[in-house]
């Protein structure tokens, strides 16, 4: 991707850079058609950076999601289904977030 700076792994260098616009193309990238079922992770994911400063581990966004949006929605295979790869690099990465740590 040319239209912003990322790092190696196609993660955003400032997130402030991200835009709807962006996740598409980044979304594409990854083989991915954002649904409004994506979008509601995204924006979840995005929130939940915005309160504790990380990126969470596949376990943590899970159950966070289970609370928040209902337990169906939090279970990996949910996710998966969402986000193919690993649900939580891909979300973030589309998300415009930094690598989650959990991440090689």
């Amino acid at each position: 991707m040319e239209l912003v700076p990322t790092t190696k792994d196609g993660f955003l260098i400032n997130k402030e850079d991200w835009t709807p616009e962006i996740a598409e193309i980044i979304a594409k990238e990854e083989g991915i058609k954002l649904t409004e079922a994506h979008w509601e992770i995204i924006y979840f994911v995005q929130d939940y950076y915005q309160e504790y400063s990380i990126t969470p581990i596949m376990r943590i966004l899970g159950k966070a999601i289970g609370k928040k949006l209902g337990e169906n929605k939090g279970k990996s295979r949910y996710l998966y289904t969402l986000f193919p790869e690993v649900p939580i690099k891909q979300a973030a990465r589309i998300a415009g977030l930094p690598k989650p740590p959990s991440c090689i």
